[in-house]
């Protein structure tokens, strides 16, 4: 088994907390993993990128090549389409399609869209609109982590205990909200064909 996966956002997003999720699922399956750097963190709305690397053999690099990516996870979609060249031919991408415009010249959001829609393993989710069902637009994160768990190689309850885990220190309420933000990804997809 081997899981290569991009994770891309702008600074803020929760690239880190996602990486964090599979690195402790994947730790906790007994799974051997590498994470790149996550670049672009210190700044508010720069690019942020990881390369998140499963395997039950050794890992020896925590890059992945490119057209070697199978899946890219962004909660963004202008920096899902950056990463394109590491999509492998049956790869997936998954994106929440509200944009960060944080530059004058964003591409129009129906381009973007249409982009995407072109490759045949795609999934859009509106994560914004379902993070604040679920109680807070900050956990559009953990809605894309609902929105691939089937695309994983984790256990859905391990996934969600290292949900609990990561955020029991913030009080149950913040737990429920980001174990309800997960739901709300996964049935998101349930209607989509992919």
């Amino acid at each position: 088994m081997k899981k290569d996966i991009i994770i891309s956002g702008v600074g803020g997003q929760g690239i880190l907390t996602i990486s964090a999720v599979l690195d402790t699922a994947a730790l906790e399956s007994g799974f051997n993993v590498k994470q790149s750097e996550v670049h672009g963190m210190s700044q508010r709305g720069g690019a942020v990128q990881a390369h998140v690397r499963v395997s039950d053999q050794p890992v020896y690099s925590d890059l992945i090549p490119k057209a070697k990516a199978d899946l890219i996870l962004s909660v963004e979609p202008m920096e899902l389409l950056r990463y394109l060249p590491y999509l492998s031919p049956e790869g997936y991408l998954v994106t929440d399609i509200n944009p960060f415009k944080n530059i004058a010249n964003y591409p129009d959001e129906a381009d973007l869209k249409a982009q995407i829609e072109q490759f045949p393993h795609h999934r859009i989710v509106d994560a914004r609109t379902l993070a604040k069902k679920a109680g807070n637009f900050r956990a559009a994160n953990v809605v894309m982590i609902g929105a691939v768990s089937d695309l994983l190689p984790f256990d859905e309850a391990l996934l969600k205990k290292v949900i609990a885990d990561l955020f029991k220190r913030k009080g149950d309420r913040i737990v429920q909200m980001n174990l309800d933000a997960f739901e709300l990804g996964k049935a998101a997809v349930l209607s989509q064909e992919v």
